[in-house]
């Protein structure tokens, strides 16, 4: 396949640490930033002026540009890290054929209306082939690889060679990785994970308590391998790094924006306030929806998504909803 020309979508954390990485091995990325304002203050500051203020970067192996089309036409690998509510309105501009890229998604979430993971979408309304598409998971918040903390990362493609390829990429003294063909269930795994940590927020503003948390998220993985195992039935093993790990640093990291969302939601505030006081995208919201949607056709037996959807969705009482919920656990 060959890697070739690495374009980063997307300004918010999660790109910026993905940037950061890719910059250990590479001489030089594009980088689509949709605002021009933005552009100019990243060069003249040398970091991100929004996101990781933290990390610098050298600007001059940065091309940058508030052109879509122009950034993928120059490249032969793209990153997409956008948050999933915002990216059709991103790739209405696309002119350019994604299918003769290798696309990559980093974005943890469902494209909204069609209910699609990542991958599914590429490959449906954009032709990607499969052995062409990959996926970034594993648990690893932005935050810690801005502090170059050991970090561990599972490419998922189709295609093992080129999963290996794009995974070398990625790697640094940091920054573990490992492949995975299983890019249906990563994708699924990490939105239903961030659901789970806005249920594990919910109850940490109600004041539960560690004992409790530690039942939810035992229960959360039971109930995301019933899923998985149902959407997608092949042999994985759910306690590996990019299943349980992802759930586990998000259901109780404070880096977790999807846990301070909840837990704002457990104390009180209302969803549109709690979203107000929040600077970034809390993707389980978006997500429980769309898993809701989703599994309404599926049928498994998901207590934790249907008790986080009631209370965001529903307006049902938080307290309420947990102890409903905390009575159905043993």
């Amino acid at each position: 396949m060959g890697i070739g020309r690495i374009a980063v979508l997307g300004g918010g954390s999660w790109a910026t640490a993905i940037a950061k990485m890719l910059l250990e091995k590479n001489d030089g990325i594009r980088w689509y930033l949709r605002r021009d304002d933005r552009i100019e203050d990243f060069k003249r500051l040398g970091h991100n002026p929004a996101y990781l203020t933290s990390v610098q970067f050298d600007v001059n192996r940065i091309r940058f540009s508030s052109d879509i089309n122009e950034t993928v036409e120059a490249a032969d690998t793209i990153i997409f890290v956008t948050p999933s509510p915002y990216l059709k309105s991103h790739l209405k501009k696309l002119t350019v054929r994604l299918r003769d890229k290798f696309v990559v998604t980093a974005i943890k979430g469902i494209v909204p209306d069609e209910n699609l993971i990542m991958s599914e979408y590429f490959h449906q309304f954009y032709n990607v082939p499969d052995d062409k598409l990959a996926v970034i998971g594993g648990p690893s918040h932005a935050e810690e690889v801005a502090m170059n903390r050991l970090t561990y990362l599972t490419i998922g493609c189709s295609d093992d060679g080129n999963a290996r390829e794009f995974a070398h990429m990625m790697e640094s003294d940091y920054v573990k990785t490992k492949t995975s063909q299983d890019i249906v269930g990563i994708e699924y795994a990490s939105v239903l994970k961030n659901v789970y940590a806005l249920a594990g927020g919910i109850c940490h503003g109600l004041k539960y308590g560690d004992n409790f948390q530690a039942v939810l998220m035992s229960n959360a993985t039971q109930e995301m391998n019933r899923f998985l195992r149902t959407v997608h039935p092949i042999e994985r093993n759910i306690i590996d790094s990019v299943y349980m790990g992802d759930l586990l640093v998000t259901g109780y990291s404070n880096f977790s924006r999807n846990r301070v969302f909840g837990t704002m939601i457990g104390q009180g505030y209302s969803v549109k306030s709690a979203q107000m006081e929040m600077e970034m995208i809390a993707e389980g919201y978006f997500g429980t929806k769309c898993m809701k949607e989703i599994n309404e056709h599926l049928h498994v037996n998901m207590p934790i998504l249907d008790a986080v959807y009631n209370i965001l969705y529903e307006r049902i009482s938080p307290s309420i909803e947990i102890k409903l919920l905390s009575e159905a656990f043993r």
